[in-house]
């Protein structure tokens, strides 16, 4: 029978969840990685190793690793670090894994890969040589890497998400990269600027299932879906309560189903829309939207959801989880159909990821 985990990082450490397959039944652990601050922490479905992305200005960056599910802990920051006189880098913000190699993106926006498991970094500089980056500027959260996706079927190609620069796509590992931002606003340029080459606010980035080069982008103005690997956007925003939000997930085996959870505005609090808590869903691509209401607050829901705090497990039917500013993890068992409290009190939730191991 399945084992399923919730990886959940906080500003305080990294927690687990386990359940069985049923998924009713959770047994809470942690804090794990020394309560260190944590940006992301993931686990490698195909050897159940965890990661977690870590640091702050004070401790710099460092990325966690355990591979016995929870029960001890390594890190390493070996080779995190620019050239003498660059900025500092303050944090690892994202992780992926692909084809052997472990991505980290960083702050000040960089990627970089490790392929010992961790043990030891280099930094991908083609991003960084982009022509446009004495142009970037920084979100509100700074000038972070924050969302790393692989190609579903070539290793070589990745998209990456960047506050506030956009969306950047490689098809060569890295050595080159070019932007992929045509279609979403910049609402905060000049109404004359309001679709530049890059300097979009990208929130999130979620790849569709099937193999193909299906994207959605939930961004600082507005929803977005591309069909062709982020050449071009299409608004979807249509039928949602607010153009602002920051998380996204992909539903593991439809491509036209995505789960979203819009806050109230940039301005208006950052909060659930009216206060009231809900996920929404497409099953049609984002040309229609449902609210998803069962078992969530549905007052005094002053909390927001940030960009990687949202997620999908791969049974049938879909698992769904998404984790608070408050220290609240809420999760679903039948896509979103009725809501369960997973855990409270945690500190503030800053990624969701789920890894489904077979007994």
């Amino acid at each position: 029978m399945a084992q399923v985990l919730v990886v959940v990082g906080t500003k305080k450490g990294t927690f687990l969840l386990k359940s069985d397959a049923a998924r009713r039944d959770w047994v809470l652990s942690g804090p794990f990685c020394a309560t260190s601050p944590i940006q992301h922490a993931i686990g490698d479905a195909e050897t159940g190793t965890i990661y977690s992305a870590a640091g702050d200005a004070w401790f710099g960056p460092a990325v966690w690793k355990s591979t016995d599910l929870g029960e001890t802990w390594t890190h390493s920051s070996e080779g995190l670090a620019y050239a003498e006189g660059e900025e500092p880098i303050k944090a690892a913000w994202s992780l992926a894994k692909v084809d052997g190699v472990l991505y980290a993106g960083v702050e000040p926006a960089g990627l970089f890969k490790s392929t010992d498991d961790g043990q030891t970094w280099s930094h991908v500089p083609g991003l960084r040589d982009h022509p446009s980056r004495a142009e970037w500027t920084p979100g509100g959260g700074g000038l972070i890497l924050h969302h790393i996706v692989p190609h579903p079927v070539d290793a070589k190609k990745l998209w990456v998400g960047i506050s506030a620069a956009g969306v950047f796509y490689t098809e060569d590992g890295g050595a080159t990269w070019e932007p992929r931002n045509r279609g979403t606003r910049a609402d905060y340029n000049p109404e004359d600027q309001r679709y530049p080459e890059f300097g979009q606010c990208v929130h999130s980035l979620a790849l569709a299932p099937g193999g193909g080069e299906r994207l959605y982008q939930q961004n600082h103005c507005g929803m977005y879906r591309s069909d062709d690997g982020g050449r071009q956007w299409t608004s979807i925003e249509a039928g949602l309560p607010s153009t602002f939000g920051f998380p996204s997930a992909a539903h593991p085996r439809d491509p036209e189903a995505l789960f979203l959870l819009p806050l109230n505005g940039d301005i208006k609090g950052r909060y659930m829309p009216d206060a009231q808590a809900a996920v929404w869903r497409t099953r049609d691509g984002g040309a229609s939207w449902t609210a998803l209401r069962n078992g969530l607050p549905q007052e005094h829901a002053y909390f927001g959801v940030l960009r990687q705090a949202l997620a999908t497990d791969r049974l049938e039917p879909a698992g769904v989880y998404f984790g608070t500013s408050g220290g609240a993890l809420y999760g679903s068992a039948d896509e979103g159909e009725s809501w369960m409290r997973l855990a409270q009190h945690l500190p503030a939730i800053s990624s969701v990821e789920t890894l489904v191991i077979e007994d």
